[in-house]
């Protein structure tokens, strides 16, 4: 048993793998590696305000409700 498992594993591991050649796929421009970069940094641009937000609103809800709490007390 103990060599089947050895010879099916060294047989797994000896097939290649079939991965794509990138460099015959993807024959885009630096155009459009730009254009892409570009959108990416208009999404993050977006994100830092919001994020910031998102916080600012947590802090303000966390104070109000320790506020509460303590005026109930």
């Amino acid at each position: 048993m103990k060599a089947i498992i050895t010879t099916l594993s060294l047989i797994l591991f000896a097939v290649p793998a079939f991965a794509v050649d990138t460099t015959q796929t993807y024959n885009s421009g630096i155009l459009v590696l730009l254009f892409v970069g570009f959108c990416a940094l208009l999404i993050v641009a977006q994100l830092v305000p919001a994020v910031l937000t998102l916080f600012g609103m947590t802090k303000a809800v966390a104070q109000g409700t320790r506020k509460t709490a303590s005026a109930k007390n």
